[in-house]
């Protein structure tokens, strides 16, 4: 990532979805924010394990911190 000469540390909202509400700090506005919560493996596996993944984008009609991102709901 290239921090030279462009933007810094922004906050920033997840809206929607299973992280709604949840505030993190991004760096150089990404257009997605990726989530992912972990879940129980009914059997052990020696070095698997499972997550869900959820997709956050970017709302591109808001220019003032705190940045929003919106649940995709149709992702990946």
């Amino acid at each position: 990532m290239n921090t030279h000469g462009t933007r810094g540390w922004e906050a920033a909202v997840l809206v929607g979805g299973p992280a709604d509400g949840l505030r993190m700090k991004v760096a150089e506005r990404p257009p997605v924010v990726q989530v992912t919560y972990p879940c129980v493996l009914e059997e052990q596996a020696d070095g698997v394990r499972a997550e869900a993944l959820y997709i956050y984008r970017r709302d591109l009609r808001t220019e003032e911190e705190p940045l929003r991102y919106g649940f995709d709901g149709a992702s990946p």
